[in-house]
This record gives structure tokens, sequence and C-alpha cells, in this order.
């Protein structure tokens, strides 16, 4: 059987910001790769480095040096029209705030995504999965929290994205309604096959990850493939 192709490639990325006595390096050369597919979980604590790191993953940053390679293909060596299609077109973000439109109802929030990709999925198949059929036509402030993050994980998904990139997407939830949302996002990943990135300092999230890798001070102190997962239903903290 021929060996996997690395998917996603994180080469010597580094990071800083400021100059002089004010300047301060975030990432430090950050060395590792992900396969297609794969639940992977970017756990630090706060400064380590992770969403900086997941910004340039995901386009909307750059790096000071080193590059990031997607199938094959260089962010680096991108211009700005090209990045913005390829961000347009394969990738998907579901960030800790919902950031939902407020006079679009659930349906529309989601059909957002839906006009961005070539090959969307099918958005009533999708509202079936996310658990929001039946308020397709509510509006945001008729939602409840862990209902929003479900529509915003919804408006993410519909593009059918390459790489679904989580931003800390439990961080203003309570417990009961995190462990929700991680179980979405775990069928997501099951169902659809999209390779996920998730920013967490939650660390009983690692269980349910393919890969957890560890950050700290701007670099990557432990890469770790979980032979043993667990369900996100099963986690406790």
């Amino acid at each position: 059987m021929p060996e996997e192709k690395e998917f996603l490639v994180i080469k010597d990325i580094r990071k800083s910001f400021g100059f002089g006595d004010t300047k301060q390096d975030v990432l430090r050369g950050m060395n590792f790769t992900v396969k297609k597919g794969e639940f992977c979980v970017l756990l630090g604590p706060s400064g380590s480095g992770k969403s900086t790191l997941l910004n340039i993953i995901g386009g909307i940053d750059s790096a000071d040096s080193g590059y990031i390679s997607i199938n094959g293909d260089k962010l680096e060596e991108m211009d700005e029209k090209t990045l913005t299609m390829y961000r347009r077109k394969h990738l998907g973000y579901v960030f800790q705030m919902y950031n939902l439109i407020p006079n679009l109802n659930v349906k529309e929030n989601i059909e957002v995504g839906e006009y961005l990709s070539d090959h969307p999925l099918d958005i009533d198949e999708l509202l079936h999965t996310l658990g929001l059929w039946d308020h397709r036509y509510k509006l945001p402030n008729q939602l409840s929290g862990g209902q929003q993050q479900r529509v915003s994980i919804g408006r993410a998904i519909v593009k059918n994205p390459d790489i679904l990139m989580c931003d800390e997407p439990t961080g203003a939830l309570d417990y009961n309604t995190s462990k929700e949302i991680l179980k979405l996002i775990e069928d997501v990943n099951q169902k659809y096959g999209n390779t996920v990135i998730m920013v967490t300092h939650n660390d009983a999230i690692k269980h349910m990850a393919d890969r957890v890798i560890r950050l700290r001070d701007g670099i990557v102190r432990h890469n770790d493939i979980n032979i043993q997962k667990i369900s996100a239903m099963d986690l406790d903290w």
C-alpha cells in the first residue's frame, strides 16, 4: 500500500510582532504535517502561538519566514487575489464568536457559505445533520448560543472545504453545549471527510483528535497520534 501523502505541511514557520525592544517572537520555527481527513488539535496555553498559527494556515495572516503547503499549493506563492479565492473555495472558519448576519434566518446564514463554493453540500441534508431543520426559518436572536454556533459551523462546512478551521469553537458555551458542538464537529469530520484543525486550551479535547500538536512558547513541544480516540460525548473536564 503506497504511503499516504501529507496534505498540510507547516515548514519552519516564524512570526514576530513589534520592533526593537518591543519585538516579540510568537512562532519560533513551527514544523509538522497533517494528513487529509485528520482531526488535528492545536493545544496550548494562552500566548503559545496557536491562534496566530491558525491564522497563518488560513491565509488570514502571513508568516515572516517558512511556508504553508496545502495539497501541494504553497500559500506564500499566491498573490492576494489568488489567496482570496483559495480561502473562499478551500477553507472554512469557525470562531468563538458566531458572527451571524442578524437579519438573515438560519438557512440564509448558511447559504452565505454555499454561494462561495463550486461544489457545496446539499443544504437541506446539512440542516438535518446540524439539528437545525426545525429552526431553519428562525433569526439568530431566536436561537440559543449552541444553536448559533451550529449555524456558524453550517456556514463554514456547506462550502465542503478541504480544511475546517476552528478557533476555540466552544469557548463561549457551557459544558453540555460544548460537548454537543464537539460531537457535531466530530460527525462532520467523519461524514464529509474534511480535515479539521482546532485550536483549544482545553486539555480534554485532545482525546477525540487523531493528532495532537502541543505548543508552548511558539514551538511544537509534542506531536502525538491518538491510538485510541474517544467520542466527544465521552469527554470529561
